[in-house]
């Protein structure tokens, strides 16, 4: 069997009925960072059905992965086809508003609405319809019994998005999101010749920015509304307005030092907290804040500090006035793939061969997965994923959107690629 005819075989398998299916069923199993297993031990079942050896990887008694394998012949390489299971909101309103909005939309809770060729729902996009993608390649594989010299793994972790753990309703770990599902399958012997990651973009990545975190603390004085006239006032919340306003003026200046490649690294304020909310006649002693700082492939966190640090020293210069101290709290450095490496050519291959015309790869990138994990711990990992979605989408693209509603016609082109892909990588002889 040629690897065109293999690939055919294979494609054929594919339909949107079973797509949206998968993503119906994902998403109306609600799994914020940190809560995942339920959706793992669905998952299990539905890639053992599938026809693969499955098992669920459980990181603790609330948290968990999912993990099949499609064993080759031996003689090829191993593939990992990789996404990961958590959703950046949690879908109820105790926790997610008033930050996420006044209220929930539909798109933001975990049930699935089916409109046309979409659905909607929370994560329905980003992660789950994109690890749909993965199983439904997957699956075709194996019905259409593709003999392939490599394993196909099929990785759905637990904790990939940028959070630390949410520390109510009895839960204690702190390091539930950053990867950890990735780094914990990885840790556990889950290993292959090549990685690729099904995240959002049509187009091949071979590098993404990496991000450090830092807490910015400004200091005051303990104080009261009747008393600022006559004892010394100092509100660490008007200071540390001062220097938000003067960092969101310093990213822009340093995204643009940084932007190279395929990435353009950003800055953010995020959160800021201060006082006593119940007691608003008085100034509190502190005001923190937090910072993300995306970072390049080129630099390290190490040198990204130094350049925060540097960025502090200079506010302070212009603001003498002003009392703070600051850390750096988390480092996941950025990552790169040679471009040249098999993975990234045979995924460039098939983006060229669906779209019948040379690669074009994003740029100006600033967001960050699990492909760092896998390129960290060694191996050579594309990403690649779906388009954005269209005018004729039931509701008006913005990020909570682009997150939660999935064109099932795009999951389609996307589990295509992943065939493509896998038929070149693992269908190849080592010999």
């Amino acid at each position: 069997m040629t690897a065109d005819t293999a690939i055919d075989a294979a494609c054929a398998q594919l339909s949107e009925e079973r797509l949206r299916d998968l993503v119906v069923g994902m998403v109306g199993i609600p799994s914020p960072t940190g809560d995942e297993a339920p959706l793992a031990e669905w998952l299990t079942g539905t890639l053992r059905d599938a026809g693969l050896a499955a098992e669920t990887q459980w990181i603790d008694e609330r948290q968990a992965s999912a993990i099949g394998r499609l064993p080759g012949e031996g003689n090829g390489d191993d593939v990992l086809l990789y996404a990961p299971i958590d959703t950046l909101t949690v879908g109820d309103a105790s926790e997610d508003v008033p930050w996420i909005g006044p209220e929930l939309r539909n798109d933001m809770k975990p049930e699935a609405i089916v409109s046309g060729h979409h659905v909607l729902g929370l994560g329905a996009s980003n992660p789950k319809g994109h690890g749909a993608a993965v199983i439904a390649a997957a699956e075709a594989l194996a019905k259409a019994g593709i003999p392939l010299g490599g394993d196909v793994i099929v990785g759905l972790g637990a904790g990939g998005m940028p959070t630390d753990g949410r520390l109510i309703g009895g839960r204690t770990r702190r390091n539930t999101g950053q990867g950890v599902g990735c780094s914990f399958m990885l840790e556990q012997g889950v290993w292959a010749d090549h990685a690729i990651i099904a995240k959002p973009g049509w187009a091949v990545a071979w590098e993404e920015v990496g991000l450090c975190w830092f807490e910015v603390r400004v200091r005051g004085t303990f104080g009261y509304v009747g008393s600022r006239h006559r004892i010394p006032y100092r509100n660490p919340i008007d200071a540390a307005a001062i220097v938000v306003r003067e960092l969101e003026d310093w990213f822009p200046r340093y995204a643009e030092k940084h932007t190279d490649g395929l990435v353009a690294p950003q800055g953010i304020v995020s959160a800021i907290e201060s006082g006593w909310p119940r007691l608003a006649s008085v100034t509190p002693a502190l005001c923190r804040f937090q910072v993300d700082l995306r970072t390049s492939p080129r630099g390290t966190p190490a040198s990204v500090r130094r350049e925060f640090g540097e960025a502090i020293r200079e506010i302070l210069k212009r603001h003498p006035e002003i009392e703070l101290d600051w850390s750096m709290r988390l480092a996941i450095p950025g990552t790169h793939t040679d471009p040249g490496a098999p993975v990234v050519r045979a995924a460039v291959e098939a983006w060229e061969h669906l779209e019948g015309r040379p690669h074009q790869p994003i740029v100006a990138n600033s967001g960050a997965t699990d492909a760092n994990i896998l390129r960290n711990r060694g191996l050579p990992t594309a990403r690649v994923g779906m388009d954005r979605i269209g005018p004729d989408a039931p509701i008006p693209l913005d990020f909570p959107a682009g997150m939660n509603v999935v064109d099932l016609r795009e999951a389609d082109r996307l589990a295509r690629h992943l065939i493509h892909t896998v038929v070149h990588l693992a269908g190849r002889n080592r010999s």
